[in-house]
């Protein structure tokens, strides 16, 4: 028992000494760049493109704002905007899905390029994702001219303050609470294997993994990683990667699926609470990750030149 324990305790000491390598720095840059006006000037550089997707040219700002730090924070500067510039359910629904794609994608992308994903496809995969199902969207909701009603505001946050003391203290707890997060995840995933409940898993998920030519060893993992977030999902796949039983092809699909579709619960209900249409926002970007993997897929073979190019989980996973 005690050696099993010891075990276990090194695994997860592992997992999130990995992360914490990536997730620190990555915060730590977001803040500079926020503080120093970074926010503002991707805004700028969105702004432009709200049209295409039918929304007001500030919106680009609750977008900037979502990709640098996280939908939380997205949020509160929409609700600053949303008083002057009102939104129908499309509209926000709009926003919304552009929002669930691509956000936090310093502290993600990250993690996805430990993974075995580069930032060269991250970057391409989640913000252009969001802008073209964007694009769809909007399109679907004005030939139907569905959802054109006042979107209504369910809850709206409490500022955050803005000291730097307050930020850190925030962010220690955040990194704190991830050791007892992950613990508990790789805990249920023997638990899984013990009980029998992961082939009963794989089997269930192997037609949806099967189409996305993507291996069912990963089908834990992807779970966790859609019920969870991409961090936790990818953190794991690190650590599968390390007993070689799942391919560097099916990380590499596995991580880009999440990346377009991860943490569907907590972050569908936060879209939610802006007023936004529940179809559009879980289950057409969850169509629309199927299909987007599904020919990213049919287009990379085992030993593709993007996968070889993309980092390698580090040495000290192997």
């Amino acid at each position: 028992m005690f050696t099993t324990l010891k075990s276990l305790f090194l695994d997860v000491w592992r997992v999130y000494l990995t992360l914490l390598k990536v997730m620190v720095p990555a915060l730590i840059i977001v803040k500079i760049l926020d503080m120093i006006g970074g926010t503002q000037w991707l805004a700028k550089l969105l702004a432009p493109l709200m049209s295409q997707v039918g929304l007001p040219e500030e919106m680009g700002l609750v977008w900037a704002t979502a990709m640098l730090t996280n939908i939380y924070t997205g949020m509160a500067v929409y609700f600053d905007l949303a008083g002057d510039s009102p939104l129908t359910v499309a509209q926000v629904s709009v926003l919304g899905i552009m929002m669930l794609l691509a956000h936090a994608l310093p502290v993600e992308g990250a993690v996805a390029k430990l993974s075995g994903v580069s930032w060269r496809v991250t970057l391409p995969l989640r913000i252009g994702g969001g802008f073209i199902l964007g694009m769809i969207a909007n399109q679907v909701y004005q030939l139907g001219n569905w959802q054109q009603q006042p979107a209504v505001i369910v809850w709206q946050p409490t500022p955050a303050s803005s000291s730097l003391f307050d930020w850190t203290m925030a962010q220690l707890s955040m990194l704190f609470s991830i050791f007892f997060i992950i613990a508990a995840l790789m805990i249920l995933l023997r638990l899984l294997k013990w009980c029998g409940i992961e082939k009963l898993m794989q089997t269930l998920l192997s037609p949806f993994l099967k189409a996305l030519t993507i291996g069912k060893e990963t089908t834990n993992v992807c779970v966790i990683g859609l019920v969870l977030g991409l961090s936790f999902g990818a953190g794991l796949l690190i650590d599968e990667a390390r007993t070689g039983r799942i391919s560097k092809r099916d990380i590499f699909l596995a991580v880009c699926f999440l990346g377009l579709t991860h943490s569907i619960i907590e972050d569908t209900i936060l879209i939610l609470l802006l007023g936004a249409d529940l179809i559009a926002i879980l289950w057409g970007r969850l169509l629309f990750s199927f299909v987007v993997i599904a020919i990213l897929a049919r287009c990379i073979k085992q030993d593709s030149h993007a996968i070889h190019q993309s980092e390698q989980p580090p040495k000290a996973l192997s």
